[in-house]
């Protein structure tokens, strides 16, 4: 179900994931997993609970190491370079992460922080072109005017549009975003993937991938998919020719309708 025309361009994939195998007490979780992101590309990646999804975006995030394969961003490959200096070409958000920060953090210090990939200000020294950067990502995120408050005080869905202002605070090679829906109410899941869309259609924005287990979260411009099932890619390609009835329905085993509205979103429910 793939194109390797497609999945393959000249010069270093922005990520290349390639045959990664990870198992953990003895459990295999992902099985010869490939995934390459080439230049403005934007992935899905689909799969039922327990599919390996989170496992394989942690590894592509430089968070866990796969057990056989390699990983790469932009032609520097995990084990063969300083990790922590990888981790600053990779912006990353997932739905746990906000619980990783100190509530009374200036939503401008989170966005700021990222420059070291570090959790807290005053562990590296900032100037004001690194304010003015984090500013900018702010406002990019529809969210300039929480800078002030602390985070604690931000909505979930506010929180979460902070942390993808944090991912673009690099300039990253590649974004990974990792269900960043998920604690997330109807109003602020829609607020989150009209933001996402902005990413996902601007043509300056960096490659990324989307990781989910509901197609409703899906924002317009997304051109690939991967689907997972038990840890194994059961299909991955261009996401007009690949996201069909049939394979979602495969991936999550349960018989599916698919539709896709007017303005590019998705909507899957069961038949019958």
């Amino acid at each position: 179900m793939s194109d390797d025309r497609i999945l393959r361009h000249p010069g270093p994939d922005a990520l290349d994931v390639d045959a990664i195998t990870f198992v953990r007490d003895g459990r295999t979780i992902l099985d010869q997993v490939s995934l390459r992101v080439g230049a403005s590309e934007r992935w899905l990646i689909l799969g039922a609970n327990g599919s390996g999804k989170t496992t394989l975006v942690r590894i592509a995030a430089m968070y866990e190491h796969p057990t056989r394969g390699s990983v790469s961003v932009s032609g520097e490959t995990l084990g063969t370079t300083d990790v922590r200096e990888l981790r600053r070409r990779i912006g990353y958000v997932s739905a746990s992460f906000a619980m990783e920060l100190r509530g009374a953090l200036d939503p401008l210090d989170v966005v700021m922080t990222a420059k070291n990939a570090a959790l807290e200000p005053w562990w590296h020294q900032y100037d004001d072109a690194d304010r003015s950067r984090a500013r900018d990502c702010l406002e990019r995120m529809g969210v300039g005017q929480l800078a002030g408050r602390t985070f604690a005080t931000l909505s979930s869905g506010e929180q979460q549009r902070v942390l993808l202002a944090r991912s673009l605070m690099n300039d990253p090679a590649v974004l990974l975003f990792d269900e960043p829906s998920a604690r997330l109410d109807l109003g602020g899941r829609e607020q989150l993937v009209r933001a996402l869309g902005d990413i996902t259609r601007d043509p300056t924005a960096p490659p990324l991938v989307l990781v989910t287990h509901h197609v409703d979260e899906v924002p317009p411009g997304m051109t690939h998919v991967l689907m997972l099932r038990q840890g194994a890619v059961l299909a991955h390609g261009p996401i007009d020719s690949t996201l069909t009835a049939p394979l979602l329905s495969e991936c999550f085993d349960l018989d599916l309708r698919l539709e896709r509205r007017a303005d590019g979103r998705w909507t899957a429910f069961a038949a019958g």
